[in-house]
């Protein structure tokens, strides 16, 4: 795939997507783009920094229908982008146990996500599949942090 705009992006959710998860993904792109976000090859840059990926594929099996892991690092509070007890609950009920996939990180390391100490972690922080609004809500603000921190290099 060549670099790919929102606009592509609701092309790939249109053709692979039905129902909520159609609504949702169409909202997150809408998102994307409101925060100067780019997508290419299932990457999702902010000046040229990842701040995740997504797979879209429709498919029942993992990692679809649409699958966005997080990347940086949520070890603590942000003060530009506060997160209340329940977002913070759904960030750490996805987070993103190593699976020995052959990846950079296996078997996994230690890391830190809001004070709670995880083993066996994944690079990618964090795993939401088939997000509902709610959980898209979370991603959102994971992503604000994320943006902060690349503004802040």
């Amino acid at each position: 795939m060549s670099e790919q705009k929102n606009g592509n992006i609701e092309s790939i959710i249109n053709e692979a997507l039905i129902g909520d998860a159609k609504k949702n993904a169409l909202d997150f792109a809408d998102f994307l783009q409101g925060n100067e976000m780019t997508y290419k090859d299932g990457q999702v840059s902010y000046k040229n920094q990842s701040v995740c990926y997504m797979h879209i594929d429709g498919s029942e099996q993992m990692p679809g229908p649409w699958t966005i892991w997080t990347e940086g690092n949520y070890i603590g509070e942000n003060k530009d982008v506060p997160m209340d007890e329940h977002m913070k609950g759904i960030a750490l009920a996805n987070v993103n146990i190593c699976a020995s996939c052959g990846g950079s990180c296996s078997p996994g390391t230690r890391k830190v996500i809001f004070g709670k100490e995880f083993d066996n972690m994944c690079n990618a922080v964090m795993a939401f599949n088939n997000p509902n609004a709610d959980t898209l809500e979370c991603v959102k603000k994971l992503l604000k942090i994320r943006k902060h921190v690349i503004d802040a290099l």
